[in-house]
């Protein structure tokens, strides 16, 4: 069976939580954590920051992740410091760095670590691992940059077309729950927008029995 490894797109470190993270009075204990020199993991860091959409994408690509011996299964895009595991402690400091740089495929900042940091994941883990983007392929930040690197091995799950993010972050936590993985296609050469497809319904309907998502809206 081929490996395969996530990568997730980033919360924004510039928007409202960001700036409840900040905070130099916060006293949330996330907040007091980053402040220590031994921070907090990203993940759960961006969980906070970005809500529904990123804890969808991190708790699908844990239960997913397939990764070689070589390399971890679940990394994260940062806007300068390239790929990132999801368990990596940051700190404060490191999140107010990442707030400095524009996630933009003209950026060198941004454009230059990531590229490097994926020759890097494709060299670890060989020409038979998949890499699964959890993000938007609708721009170029991503898919510019990793696409060369990754080629046709950089695959989206095709149910992403159309949704926007709380849609897609509601899926994945569901499909997470119930061990149903969804189904990848090439990021290169893929329609990149599309139908808005039905909403999850929280009662049933195409994607399963009721469940506590209606809880997160």
């Amino acid at each position: 069976m081929a490996g395969r490894v996530f990568l997730l797109s980033p919360a924004s470190c510039s928007g409202e939580r960001a700036r409840l993270v900040f905070n130099p009075k916060a006293g949330f204990p996330l907040a007091r954590r980053l402040r220590e020199p031994e921070g907090a993991p990203l993940g759960e860091v961006f969980s906070f920051l970005s809500g529904l959409y990123f804890r969808g994408k991190l708790t699908y690509a844990r239960a997913f992740a397939r990764p070689p011996q070589a390399t971890g299964g679940v990394f994260v895009i940062t806007a300068n410091a390239g790929l990132l595991p999801a368990d990596e402690p940051v700190t404060l400091a490191r999140l107010r760095r990442f707030a400095r740089v524009n996630i933009d495929a003209s950026e060198a900042r941004y454009r230059r670590p990531l590229a490097r940091a994926a020759r890097e994941l494709a060299a670890a883990a060989g020409e038979d691992c998949e890499i699964v983007l959890l993000g938007s392929i609708a721009s170029a930040k991503y898919v510019d940059v990793l696409g060369k690197v990754f080629s046709e091995r950089l695959l989206f799950p095709g149910d992403f077309v159309g949704r926007g993010d709380m849609s897609r972050g509601g899926l994945m936590l569901r499909c997470a729950r119930e061990g149903r993985e969804l189904e990848y296609r090439p990021v290169l050469g893929a329609v990149r927008h599309g139908k808005r497809p039905p909403r999850l319904v929280p009662g049933g309907g195409p994607f399963g029995p009721p469940n506590p998502l209606a809880r997160l809206r």
